[in-house]
């Protein structure tokens, strides 16, 4: 996204602290539908195989399962998985259209999407599973003066009432930030996080970025309270 776009949409469909477990073996897929899920605000797990996933979904609001998998197969995982956490959303994802396939994936998944699908139309179905579920909460989340609104998509400050625009890139750093809410992170870190690329020692992009967006959401830039820098490692937004 351009960064003169004045937005806080990002992609339009940002998730702060939402984790999706998603399994995957195809390596092609799975890397796509990773990053994609990540660029939308996603926290995601990607395992390849089911051996792991009933551990794996602990704390997951959401999973998405393949059904051909190496070892135990889609449907097996799926019976494992709504078995042990009976209130989680499953979706299911398969290269098969056969009706009988569907109906057998439909017994205990909540929503069932063939392949090959554009990762809109998976984004969309993930959140009305999401909203189904309750996962989406109306409450903000309060740093300080901040009041950021997950199911909108903005921040308001609260002190004045205004609402808080910000660009796409600043958006997606505070974004990468909240999503680690409390952990330092390093310059590497972020970096790579938010442009995919590695981190060049002496760069300056990040600081220059981090310094606008603290003119925007700090009380007082100088003395930030909201994004905390942690001398010769990284920043933080405090919990």
């Amino acid at each position: 996204m351009p960064n003169d776009i004045e937005c806080f949409a990002g992609k339009g469909r940002e998730r702060l602290g939402i984790h999706l477990l998603y399994i995957e073996d195809d390596a092609e897929i799975g890397t796509w539908v990773n990053e994609d899920l990540k660029g939308r605000g996603y926290e995601v797990t990607w395992l390849q195989s089911g051996e792991r996933a009933v551990e794996k979904a602990a704390g997951c609001r959401l999973v998405i399962l393949d059904v051909m998998l190496p070892g135990l197969d889609g449907f097996t995982v799926g019976q494992r998985l709504k078995k042990a956490y009976p209130e989680l959303p499953i979706l299911m994802l398969s290269a098969r259209t056969s009706i009988d396939d569907k109906l057998e994936g439909l017994q205990f998944a909540d929503d069932y999407v063939t392949k090959p699908f554009h990762p809109d139309e998976l984004a969309a179905r993930i959140e009305v599973l999401l909203r189904r579920s309750g996962s989406f909460s109306s409450e903000p989340l309060t740093l300080k003066h901040l009041h950021v609104y997950e199911r909108e998509n903005r921040i308001v400050n609260n002190d004045t009432g205004e609402e808080i625009l910000l660009t796409g890139k600043q958006f997606q750093i505070f974004t990468y930030l909240l999503r680690h809410l409390g952990q330092i992170l390093t310059k590497e870190q972020i970096y790579e996080g938010v442009w995919g690329d590695p981190y060049l020692d002496g760069d300056k992009t990040l600081m220059v970025h981090i310094r606008y967006l603290r003119e925007k959401v700090e009380r007082d830039p100088a003395n930030p309270e909201i994004i905390e820098t942690v001398r010769g490692v990284g920043y933080r937004v405090k919990a």
